[in-house]
């Protein structure tokens, strides 16, 4: 198509601007989203470099975060992009997110709103749809344990104090931080999360395990219930 921008082949590219090559000599941080992903798919086709595929399919998703929700059938929807390089794709995803979880979890000590977030962040930024997950944490405010309690619209039929705090008393935990995103990108509280906030941190002084804070995770911000005084 005349609007399309003609992307050399990896091969007519100076043997230092190539991506593989770039990521030995310079490191992976030095590349680019489409530099990187085009490492994945290899090859492009007739009507793309691998580099220009990779950059038609950020596009095509607008942006990293779009690819990272889609499906492997959206993804092998794209033409010259198969089910095998899908699957590479989403498994490239899955590592990815795996690794941000492994890097969080090594951050074990809550101290403030802002820990909470840089710990909950891997697990919820980047999903479609509302999930909320607990910390479960130990005298010291170490993480013991999380959990993801439910996946949905935020509904206090769906989110009991009994599924919250059986888990806290089978980890023995002292005290359980709530958090949950809004795909909407709008991290503030409805009147539904504050309800529900409040009345866990009523059940939980009736057992003896302080809910600590609720923080709500949006695009690039977030809030804290306990922080703005709304529990």
């Amino acid at each position: 198509m005349a609007n399309e921008r003609y992307t050399p082949a990896i091969k007519e590219l100076p043997s230092d601007e190539r991506p593989r090559e770039k990521l030995i000599k310079y490191g992976a941080e030095s590349l680019s989203n489409a530099e990187l992903l085009a490492i994945i798919l290899r090859v492009g086709t007739q009507e793309y470099s691998a580099i220009g595929m990779a950059e038609h399919i950020i596009a095509k998703f607008s942006g990293i975060r779009g690819l990272v929700s889609a499906s492997v059938e959206e993804l092998s929807s794209i033409k010259g992009l198969g089910i095998a390089k899908s699957a590479q794709i989403k498994a490239m995803i899955e590592l990815g997110k795996r690794l941000a979880r492994a890097a969080a979890e090594s951050r074990v000590s809550i101290r403030n709103p802002q820990d909470i977030v840089d710990y909950v962040n891997p697990y919820l930024r980047d999903e479609p749809k509302e999930n909320f997950m607990a910390l479960f944490l130990n005298t010291k405010n170490e993480v013991l344990k999380t959990r993801t309690i439910t996946v949905g619209i935020l509904d206090s039929s769906l989110i009991t104090p009994r599924e919250l705090f059986r888990e806290a008393i089978a980890m023995n935990s002292a005290s359980v931080i709530v958090a949950h995103n809004h795909p909407s990108g709008d991290p503030a509280p409805s009147k539904e999360d504050i309800a529900l906030t409040r009345r866990l941190i009523e059940s939980g002084k009736l057992i003896g395990i302080d809910v600590l804070d609720h923080v709500i995770v949006g695009d690039n911000k977030w809030i804290s219930l306990r922080e703005r005084n709304l529990i």
